[in-house]
């Protein structure tokens, strides 16, 4: 008893980390566009950041159901030592890539590092491979939306105000991009806490502390609170990258963006989906970009992404199942 106790609190300190390191990877998907344009100070935007984080992170629980419920078959199949096998491999992808400066995936991490851990412990039937395919195709295809309504924003923006002075636009929405970054702020904690928030329950039900897959409220803090002190201390690496390699980002542009973005991920938080808001975020920016002109774009740096995109499950996956060699081998 006292061991599982001992795993389950791993889990949790894991899951917390896991979300903490989530906050300053993806701080960039909320407040990139609207520092690059110079709408809001840096330090005003990563508290507005943190803060709305936060609140989104309390707004549902359904995310946090389909990633704890949809990838494992049944949790009777999974113990701790598999969730910490995973969340250690998700973890470790996430410092490797934001070191590097790379906008990266935090749920396609946590979703590969469940699969290969699974995958090495108890095989293929532990997992639900419906749920993992529903969950990839909203990954997949969350980005590829965002590219498209992204570039019709842009198209009604320009038809909108395209015959006014560019000075006078940029002042009018340099100040309403503020708004639309707090709603993306939102956005981003109502979809990404909840992934650990599905990773905590999911021990908790697997332990037996919880009888049925509904998330404590003590879970739902935990994972908010992480996520908005990770995020109160920012991801300047992917700031950069994010707010000026992809494309030269001016205030409607950015609004577009911004506005697109949450758009996407909030009705993905509202299906219950979770997606990458680091790929709708860039995806938008792309979006946007192309509306411009399509070499607007600095595609050099896009295709980079979408290679780490690519690359993320399948290098967490065997991270994951490495992990579990090394965990159960020490337990």
């Amino acid at each position: 008893m006292h061991e599982l106790q001992y795993l389950i609190f791993t889990v949790i300190i894991l899951a917390v980390i896991f979300d903490f390191i989530n906050g300053f990877h993806d701080t960039a998907n909320a407040i990139a566009t609207s520092v690059s344009t110079r709408a809001i100070k840096p330090a005003h935007a990563i508290i507005m950041a943190a803060i709305l984080n936060f609140l989104g992170a309390m707004y549902s629980t359904g995310v946090a159901k389909t990633i704890g419920g949809d990838i494992v078959s049944s949790a009777e199949l999974v113990n701790e030592t598999i969730i910490i096998a995973a969340l250690i491999g998700a973890i470790v992808w996430n410092i490797a890539t934001w070191w590097l400066a790379v906008p990266s995936s935090s749920s396609h991490a946590l979703v590969g590092g469940i699969i290969g851990a699974v995958l090495v412990s108890v095989g293929a039937e532990g997992l639900n491979s419906w749920g993992i395919g529903k969950i990839v195709i909203a990954l997949i295809a969350s980005p590829i939306l965002a590219i498209c309504s992204g570039m019709l924003i842009m198209y009604l923006l320009y038809g909108i105000f395209g015959k006014l002075k560019p000075s006078t636009v940029n002042d009018k929405f340099r100040k309403v991009q503020v708004l639309v970054a707090a709603t993306m702020a939102f956005s981003h904690g109502s979809n990404d806490a909840q992934k650990s928030m599905g990773i905590m329950t999911l021990a908790l039900l697997a332990g037996g502390y919880i009888q049925e897959f509904e998330v404590p409220t003590y879970v739902k803090i935990l994972a908010a609170t992480a996520m908005a002190c990770g995020t109160a201390l920012g991801g300047w690496r992917i700031i950069k990258t994010i707010g000026g390699k992809i494309f030269k980002l001016d205030p409607i542009s950015g609004f577009g963006a911004d506005l697109n973005s949450s758009v996407v991920i909030f009705t993905a938080t509202l299906l219950h989906l979770p997606v990458s808001t680091t790929h709708v975020v860039s995806g938008s920016i792309m979006g946007v970009g192309t509306a411009k002109r399509i070499n607007a774009v600095r595609w050099g740096v896009a295709q980079q992404m979408v290679t780490a995109w690519v690359l993320t499950i399948p290098c967490t996956a065997i991270m994951g199942a490495i992990a579990y060699y090394v965990v159960s081998s020490l337990l």
